[in-house]
């Protein structure tokens, strides 16, 4: 299984940007699925996470900015982040609960994608 991000990138305050992550592989079943981000010095943190039946959570500094779905047709999840903020740079990462078989599953993380805000 293998979990890849794309559409970071470098964008102005204000502006926004759409990460998408696609999980491929050996898959039954995609359960939830999280966006995390680690800033320089900084722990990882998660951003915002998805459950299968449609259960959202968003950590509060991005409350009202980002939103994060998911077309599990194509095993993708996506964060759409508006608003940037001078805070916001960091790798985004995805994470997902996902299923080999339908006795097994574990947790797999993607290598991330770089978002650069300039203050």
């Amino acid at each position: 299984v293998q979990l890849v991000e794309s559409g970071g990138g470098l964008v102005q305050a204000g502006g926004s940007l759409t990460l998408s992550c696609v999980a491929s592989g050996n898959i039954y079943k995609v359960n939830t699925m999280r966006w995390y981000r680690q800033a320089p010095g900084r722990q990882r943190e998660v951003v915002a996470g998805l459950t299968l039946g449609g259960t959202v959570h968003y950590t509060d500094f991005v409350k009202g900015r980002f939103t994060i779905s998911r077309d599990d047709a194509k095993n993708t999840v996506y964060l759409q982040m508006n608003s940037l903020r001078p805070e916001d740079p960091a790798g985004y990462y995805c994470n997902a609960e996902i299923q080999v078989t339908p006795n097994y599953g574990c947790g797999y993380w993607g290598r991330g994608t770089q978002v650069t805000v300039p203050s």
